[in-house]
């Protein structure tokens, strides 16, 4: 053990070095390139050619975004690796002492927001929040399909979706009672004096056995279908196993040292957490049932609806044509939700490991985090995805993890809304209130753009809370498997940066300056405002020739330490170092899918008007590609290969060299992610649509068809599915 964390150690050091002397590197190329850029400048200023200064000055400004991007990453790498290298995590065995005292443990709220998933995925989200390894804790289901769907299958999907947490429930019920019976043996025993050390240890060594095999027969009895299948039994099944594994070795090690009544308080302890692991309530709650809470079409509404519950009991009253939920005492009570200190939100299709939440809890339960409001692991993609698009978009995921972890060292953290606990009472900090159909709303996450949680984070630092990331890998989540569903996705993502960006330049104008503002600056407003920044810039940049009479020989090499860096970690993950290439051609693919989610958010901002929430689609088959991406992205590679051939013919060698490698790279990237066959059924469908509607390519129509099938009205061709009926859960519980 000690050798191995000698090993991790070195490893730290040697990729902090690296990142160091990055940063070092890619500072002093910046610094002789500004330096050769304003020598050019002076020199059109002294011959007053104003237009050679205005577009060489764009130029110049344009590569400073895109190497302020690439110092961003250096940076916060080299600060991931510096937290990884003192991050000691708690043992166990220290862990494993909440079970003593379950009275005294605050009670633990997950709630999994759901719009129309799959019952596959609904079952393995809930069963990764249901065993958790902690004490007191509670899982409820926020359904968010409307109450009285208009086909059938949305009916069916509906009452599917309605039955797993009771199908979950009984799937523990026999383990939970088989459980609670042999530690009430033990405690007879105990009482009656009917005991001795060797054989209560071998009991608990029994229940041990047993509780290993049901897992064991989870695993193997679980249909694996896919990458996400093997993902949800790795890392939520046999995590699992190996957790009572090395309690059990902590117990035996343990019992060697301890008298014979410290022993039978180690065995009382080891049932408590064989008790905890089947002792949960799984639940689901449906918004929509009820006219007074909140029925904006959005995740934070929806979570929003049932955080503003907690805490109080309710009776149902039925007044006219309205179904409400009305405060009232027990004699009355119709719905309890229990009071919650802590909170966990976690996407219905992600899915966290057994002890998330315990070591989460643990760390922000410590007295120097007392006012630390959020505490997450940024998910990473779902390992082993056979299709190439899953895989490197889930590269560029597994990356952003690096990053993100870098943010937290810079107090930069963002909350990143797949899977987080959060601290009730900073909720209620920001909690403001609005009125919606006549009913008062509350509102703890702020909706006004579809990144919430980002806008959630600067409401939360403003009020002087912090937001964390614990420096392991614990989540994982679902990546499009398509480049349909991907749009939908990253489009989403990219939409709202620039509407929350004013906020916090007014949170840091407030001051007081200091160097830990400085490199909290320095992430926060690079995370809002480089998507638009950095894909404006290239659009510009490989359209025209800007800077024809720039040939800085440094300017190359201030990317050169990014790429090389990129690649290596890209190794690190497990993915290849050619990957680097893949994952640029899949950024070049990103462009107007970007560029349209940052159209959006000018839009929201210029009519005030919210942009609806458009969910990623989770279906069997393939999303279909909106046409007018095709059709961009087909203008992308003409306008490159035309450039690239007059600036060879203008001798502009420098830009055309440029832009005939990207023009490949996207064509590339379009054979590889998107597929000719798909791409022109993509544009054919999309043609036929914009042809049955007689619709012109104006500016506001451009915008409504870009719209997902949750924000307008789906059409026929939208999504291709092939219907396959998932299994919900194993042969033991559908019998149930």
């Amino acid at each position: 053990m000690i050798l191995k964390k000698a090993n991790a150690s070195k490893k730290y050091k040697i990729e902090i070095g690296l990142s160091i002397f990055a940063i070092v590197f890619t500072l002093v190329a910046t610094l002789m390139v500004s330096i050769d850029g304003l020598k050019l400048l002076w020199g059109f200023i002294d011959t007053a050619q104003w237009g050679k200064l205005m577009s060489h000055g764009l130029f110049l400004i344009i590569m400073a975004c895109l190497i302020y991007g690439g110092l961003v990453f250096l940076l916060t790498r080299a600060i991931y690796y510096f937290r990884r290298s003192k991050h000691e995590p708690v043992s166990l065995g220290q862990l494993n002492k909440i079970f003593k005292h379950k009275q005294a443990v605050p009670l633990l709220t997950i709630l999994v927001p759901s719009y129309k998933e799959e019952d596959k995925t609904i079952y393995q989200t809930l069963m990764s929040a249901a065993l958790q390894h902690f004490p007191k804790k509670r899982v409820v289901l926020l359904i968010d399909d409307p109450v009285n769907p208009s086909s059938q299958d949305d009916k069916d999907a509906l009452n599917l979706a309605r039955s797993i947490p009771a199908q979950i429930m009984t799937l523990f019920k026999s383990e939970s009672v088989y459980i609670a019976e042999k530690k009430k043996q033990f405690i007879t025993r105990i009482t009656n004096k009917l005991n001795n050390v060797e054989d209560e240890i071998q009991h608990c060594l029994s229940v041990h056995s047993h509780i290993d095999a049901w897992f064991e027969q989870q695993a193997l009895s679980y249909p694996v279908r896919d990458h996400a299948d093997r993902a949800f039994i790795s890392t939520v099944i046999d995590k699992q196993r190996q957790l009572l594994k090395e309690s059990i070795d902590v117990f035996l090690e343990n019992c060697q040292k301890q008298t014979a009544d410290d022993v039978y308080q180690l065995i009382d302890l080891e049932f408590n957490r064989f008790v905890a692991i089947f002792d949960v309530e799984v639940t689901s709650f449906e918004r929509k049932s009820y006219d007074n809470l909140s029925h904006e079409p959005n995740k934070a509404m929806n979570l929003n609806s049932y955080i503003g519950l907690i805490g109080n009991k309710y009776q149902i009253i039925e007044s006219g044509n309205q179904r409400l939920l009305s405060i009232t005492d027990n004699q009355h009570c119709d719905l309890n939700v229990p009071d919650s200190e802590f909170i966990i939100t976690l996407d219905a299709d992600s899915i966290v490991v057994p002890d998330y939440a315990i070591r989460l809890i643990d760390e922000m339960k410590k007295k120097k985090n007392d006012r630390m409001a959020v505490i997450q692991t940024p998910y990473s993609a779902f390992p082993g995805a056979k299709g190439s698009l899953e895989r490197v978009a889930g590269a560029t995921t597994d990356m952003q993890y690096i990053i993100h972890q870098g943010f937290t060292g810079l107090n930069g953290t963002y909350w990143v809304g797949a899977n987080a606990l959060l601290r009730k009472s900073a909720l209620d900090d920001i909690a403001t209130q609005s009125i919606e159909r006549g009913h008062c709303i509350t509102r703890y996450i702020q909706d006004r753009t579809v990144i919430e949680d980002t806008e959630s984070s600067v409401d939360l630092t403003e009020k002087g809370w912090q937001l964390f990331n614990y420096p392991e890998r614990m989540a994982y989540s679902a990546t499009p498997p398509d480049f349909g569903a991907l749009i939908i996705q990253r489009r989403r993502w990219a939409n709202g940066g620039l509407i929350i960006l004013p906020k916090l330049l007014r949170y840091f104008a407030k001051g007081p300056v200091s160097l830990s503002k400085v490199g909290e600056a320095f992430v926060r407003i690079h995370y809002l405002a480089s998507i638009a920044l950095v894909n404006l810039g290239l659009v510009i940049v490989l359209a025209v020739p800007l800077a024809t009479d720039f040939n800085s020989p440094w300017l190359p090499l201030t990317a050169l330490a990014y790429f090389i860096l990129y690649a290596r970690d890209l190794k690190l993950l497990g993915y290849q170092y050619f990957d680097i290439v893949r994952v640029y051609a899949l950024n070049l693919l990103m462009i107007p899918v970007n560029l349209a989610g940052v159209f959006k958010s000018l839009q929201q901002a210029w009519t005030g008007e919210q942009i609806p929430f458009g969910r990623t689609p989770k279906v069997v088959g393939r999303t279909v590609t909106p046409a007018i991406f095709i059709f961009i992205l087909g203008l992308f590679v003409i306008n490159w290969l035309m450039a690239s051939s007059f600036d060879i013919y203008k001798g502009f060698w420098f830009h055309a060299t440029f832009a005939l490698l990207n023009a490949l790279m996207m064509i590339y990237a379009m054979v590889k992610f998107i597929g000719i066959k798909e791409s022109w059924e993509d544009f054919s469908i999309g043609f036929q649509g914009f042809k049955a509607q007689h619709l012109t390519f104006t500016s506001s129509n451009v915008a409504d068809i870009t719209l997902t099938q949750e924000e307008k009205t789906p059409t026929e061709d939208l999504v291709k599915i092939k219907p396959i009926v998932y299994p919900v859960a194993d042969s033991q519980s559908q019998a149930a």
